[in-house]
C-alpha cells in the first residue's frame, strides 16, 4: 500500500491505491494546488478515483472547476463522500452532486 501525506496550511491530504482523503477546509489557491498535485499523481496510473473529504463545509471554484475537468475531459471517473452537511447541500445547490457522484457519510 503506497500512502502519500500531503499538509498545506489548515488541510491535510493523503492518498492511497486510487483514494484520496481530505482533512480540513478547503479555501485557499495554496488547498487548491496541493488537491491537484496529489489527484494529478493518481490520475497517471488510474482512471477511477475516490474522494473523501473529512470535515470540510467549503470548497473553491478552483477545486470545483479542476473536478468538472477531470470528469468531462479527462474522462476520469470520480466519486465523492463529504462529511459535512453544509458541503453536501452546497453541491446540491450548484447541481454538482450527481456530475461528483457526491454522498453524504
Amino acid at each position: 500500500m503506497n500512502l502519500n501525506i500531503h499538509k498545506d496550511l489548515f488541510m491535510e491530504i493523503s492518498s492511497s491505491e486510487n483514494i484520496v482523503t481530505i482533512k480540513g477546509n478547503i479555501k485557499t489557491v495554496s488547498n487548491y494546488k496541493t488537491i491537484k498535485s496529489a489527484i494529478d499523481n493518481l490520475t497517471t496510473k488510474k482512471k477511477n478515483i475516490t474522494i473523501k473529504i473529512a470535515d470540510s463545509f467549503s470548497i473553491t471554484s478552483s477545486v470545483i472547476g479542476y473536478f468538472n475537468k477531470l470528469i468531462l475531459k479527462d474522462k476520469i471517473d470520480i466519486s465523492m463522500t463529504v462529511s459535512n452537511s453544509q458541503l453536501i447541500e452546497l453541491l446540491e445547490d450548484l447541481n454538482l452532486v450527481q456530475l461528483f457522484k457526491a454522498r453524504k457519510v
